[in-house]
């Protein structure tokens, strides 16, 4: 039986989930998920778990937050005054917004606590510093 190799594209079907057990992400419903082995168009923990798979193997794959979207970090954390924030923008915590930098690029941020005189932004991964667990299945080698 044909075993996965880096360089190899494949399709698989996944369900992640975080270490409550709630599902972040799944292809239930979808096509299958389809990336080229070690090219790095997926994370790192989950592609290195890829190799040696078989077409219809099922498996586990806990990922550290390392290997995943990485630690949660502090620098990622903005404080805007609350009177520079736009009125008609909601600020509830966990709203997600997009900013833009100065050279003119788009990027997600989440509203991460809202006080009488500060909002703070936070633009780290929704996923970094979380642990992640996949349930994959290898559905093709194309």
């Amino acid at each position: 039986m044909t075993e996965v190799k880096a360089g190899d594209t494949v399709r698989i079907h996944y369900t992640g989930t975080l270490a409550d057990g709630s599902v972040f992400d799944s292809s239930d419903g979808r096509d299958p998920l389809e990336f080229t082995v070690g090219s790095g168009q997926i994370i790192p923990g989950l592609d290195s778990a890829m190799p040696g798979m078989t077409v219809g193997e099922k498996k586990t794959v806990p990922v550290p937050a390392e290997a995943a979207y990485g630690p949660h970090d502090p620098a990622g954390l903005q404080e805007v005054p609350r009177d520079q924030m736009p009125p008609e923008i909601p600020l509830e915590v966990g709203t997600a917004l997009s900013m833009r930098t100065p050279d003119g690029r788009d990027f997600p941020v989440t509203v991460a606590q809202v006080s009488d005189d500060v909002v703070v932004l936070d633009a780290n991964h929704p996923l970094a510093g979380k642990d992640l667990t996949f349930a994959v299945e290898m559905v093709e080698i194309v």
